[in-house]
């Protein structure tokens, strides 16, 4: 059989070859006195509270399953539209919001309504692969530049302005950042769609994670600089809803008929059980819990970051939200005498039962120095995975 070019171009999602290895380990030591444990999804051990599961058996049993507007529901467009006043203080109207099939619905859309075959889209490096992965799919070609430490990680104005070539239609950022957990500081962000701007292209801006911010200096929309910014945001992370395929993105007015024309195509619409669900995200008390969860994901972080350090790790970046981090594993693996993070992540997983991320799936830049490990875990998973860690490298 015969495949597109297209589709030969999405490479193989190396974290889940990693995750199915580890599955079947997991399997033959799930007796032992070291089961498995996962630090390598980034998909919170949190499951939607009470209050959301009560509302989609509700609509359920309501009848309420048919076919919504391919924007959404009106009500819960309203909902995020107050979340964002509440929250980030800034005017986002309910008629800029898009509901989507998850943020990757809302990605594709963003990738299929601004990018034509030969558009170059400007990315960091590392960055999460599946965003390349819908510029391929819309004929874009993704190009990735190398960041470090000095830039958070992050793409920088300089970078942006450095990279610009005839054929580049715009920059696909993510804040917080999967890897990295790091934010892009507002004001270099500024300045960045300031350069976008003044070449007439197009800022996307994935903040998926962005309701797990930790620090107030990072913990800022995208959209609070410009309604020309489209912004991608998600119910998995934050909101604790990964299985229910629910995200959204905020576009400027004139993109709204054509989104919605392309939805109406592609999609019909997202799950209407669960957009009656996510209803309930926005109450008083789902906050609250929602709040909590933030304050745990926080307190993960402060154990665990420092733990990696005394470990041997090098994190070269506090990160300031998500729940990962992105460690630099090049001391260690000389102490398991192997020679990248491909190999370390394995002995990891077959000599302390640690599953874990390499750095393949996240670019090319000294990524085969670098592990992500997810710390959307409980806190005693995490104490236990250092102890078996100290352990190994003693």
């Amino acid at each position: 059989m015969q495949f597109s070019t297209r589709a030969e171009k999405i490479t193989p999602f190396y974290v889940m070859e990693v995750a199915k290895a580890a599955q079947q380990l997991a399997k033959e030591v799930a007796s032992g006195p070291e089961p498995m444990i996962f630090l390598n999804i980034g998909e919170p051990d949190f499951t939607a509270p009470a209050q959301v599961q009560a509302a989609a058996q509700h609509s359920i049993a309501s009848g309420q399953t048919q076919y919504t507007n391919a924007l959404g529901l009106e009500p819960l467009r309203e909902a995020i539209s107050d979340w964002y006043q509440s929250r980030f203080g800034i005017t986002v109207p309910a008629r800029r919001i898009v509901i989507t099939a998850g943020a990757s619905a809302a990605l594709q859309l963003a990738c299929l309504a601004l990018i034509d075959a030969g558009d170059e889209i400007l990315m960091p490096d590392p960055s999460y692969p599946c965003n390349r992965h819908f510029v391929s799919a819309a004929e874009g070609v993704a190009t990735l530049i190398p960041t470090g430490a000095a830039e958070r990680f992050q793409l920088s104005a300089d970078q942006v302005a450095a990279h610009w070539g005839d054929k580049t239609r715009g920059v696909l950022l993510a804040s917080p950042s999967n890897p990295t957990g790091t934010s892009i500081d507002p004001a270099e962000l500024r300045s960045i769609h300031e350069v976008v701007q003044a070449k007439g292209g197009v800022t996307i801006v994935d903040e998926i994670y962005l309701g797990l911010s930790y620090e107030e200096a990072f913990g800022h929309s995208a959209l609070a600089i410009s309604d020309s910014i489209i912004s991608i945001n998600s119910f998995s992370k934050y909101f604790n809803m990964t299985g229910w395929r629910l995200g959204w993105m905020v576009v400027p007015d004139a993109m709204v008929p054509v989104v919605e024309r392309m939805a109406q195509n592609l999609f019909i619409c997202a799950s209407t059980i669960s957009q009656h669900a996510a209803l309930a995200c926005f109450t008083p008390e789902s906050i609250t819990i929602f709040e909590e969860r933030r304050a745990q994901f926080k307190a993960r972080r402060d154990y665990f970051l420092p733990a990696l350090r005394e470990l041997g790790f090098g994190i070269d970046v506090m990160p300031d939200g998500a729940f990962y981090a992105w460690a630099d594993c090049t001391a260690l693996c000389e102490k398991l005498g192997v020679d990248n993070s491909w190999d370390f992540a394995y002995a990891l997983m077959n000599k302390a039962h640690l599953a874990i991320t390499p750095g393949r799936d996240f670019g090319t830049a000294d990524t085969a120095r670098y592990v992500r490990f997810s710390t959307a875990n409980s806190m005693q998973q995490l104490q236990e995975a250092v102890r078996r860690m100290r352990k190994l490298f003693a």
